[in-house]
């Protein structure tokens, strides 16, 4: 059984990236589900078991920390990593950020390893499926 992995992004073509990098990365991944925004996260994980979130930080809506926020205060949902997909370079940002909760990030540009490494480094490599 892969990884159940959600992405979230206003973007449909960041989606669609996104997700095509996760398939190149050689990762096991039983499932991608979409959501454009926090809320429709939100949904997807009131009824899917998500294993790892990667989100963007600014959607409408809900962004990806208040998401992040929302699911801390959720005791079903407060053990799922997220992981924040950006553009931002501040260290000190980013540093605001893992303080704040994420589990990693991974600046734009990337690259299919950078997916790998974090999801093993977050979630262990047991799904790894002959890698």
């Amino acid at each position: 059984m892969g990884y159940r992995i959600l992405v979230v992004d206003d973007s449909e073509i960041i989606r669609s990236v996104v997700k095509k990098t996760i398939n190149m990365s050689g990762l096991n991944v039983d499932v991608i589900f979409e959501a454009g925004d926090g809320v429709d996260a939100l949904d997807i994980l009131d009824t899917e078991w998500i294993d790892i979130v990667f989100a963007d930080l600014n959607m409408p809506r809900m962004t990806g920390m208040e998401l992040v926020n929302s699911m801390a205060d959720d005791n079903l949902l407060d053990n799922i990593p997220v992981v924040i997909i950006s553009s931002e370079h501040s260290k000190v940002r980013i540093k605001e950020l893992m303080d704040q909760g994420i589990k990693a990030y991974i600046k734009k540009p990337f690259r299919p390893e950078n997916f790998k490494d974090i999801v093993v480094e977050v979630l262990g490599d047991m799904n790894m499926g002959g890698q």
